[in-house]
């Protein structure tokens, strides 16, 4: 019943089925077909005893005593009269004092910042609207090959073949003569064949 309406309301009188409101659509993977393949692919690996390929042990090659330990380094003799480190200044030698540089390391820099090329950045195309980056040179997307230094001559290769293995173009006084021959080469072989005889066998 509903609330908004009093209980005398002539709109009470027959009572109103209640519409369930739909539900939403299921949620479905995208990554589901790549998950179901991977399982399938993983299933059909372990349908056997082991892989297939796997050659089988020989007796021979048995596990022995000590053949999983780690071999040590050999043994290197320890010279302690070998130094080890250089030798303490003593305290007569003294350093070389007053050497000054003549280059002006400001301007150097500020010439080498303005006349450097600048970096480029490394090239990448985004698939997705989430924004993941990959990088554009193994794609496939870019075409280096066109870009090539020597492919013009590849181009020009291909188009002095391809003018080699064309058809001729033909004149229209050709088209017509040959035309011509194979109408009467066809109405020749028509003649011949109307004129073959026929013979009717009829069945005892």
């Amino acid at each position: 019943m509903d609330p908004m309406c009093p209980s005398e309301c002539i709109y009470n009188l027959i009572p109103s089925d209640l519409k369930e409101p739909p539900q939403p659509p299921r949620y479905i993977s995208i990554f589901k077909a790549t998950v179901k393949d991977g399982m399938q692919k993983t299933k059909t690996a372990m349908k056997t005893m082991g892989s297939a390929k796997v050659e089988v042990p020989s007796p021979k090659d048995f596990l022995k005593k000590h053949s999983k330990e780690k071999t040590l380094p050999p043994i290197k003799m320890f010279d302690q009269n070998v130094p080890k480190k250089p030798a303490v200044p003593l305290r007569t030698d003294h350093p070389v004092m007053g050497i000054q540089s003549e280059k002006k390391f400001i301007n150097t820099n500020a010439a080498d910042v303005v006349m450097g090329v600048t970096k480029k950045p490394k090239p990448i195309y985004v698939d997705k609207r989430t924004g993941d980056k990959h990088d554009l040179e193994p794609s496939g997307l870019a075409p280096k090959y066109i870009n090539k230094k020597d492919y013009e001559e590849y181009d020009r290769y291909i188009q002095e073949n391809l003018k080699k293995v064309a058809m001729k173009r033909v004149s229209d006084e050709e088209r017509e003569a040959i035309l011509q021959g194979l109408k009467k080469n066809w109405e020749e072989v028509h003649k011949e064949f109307q004129s073959l005889s026929v013979f009717i066998d009829s069945i005892p």
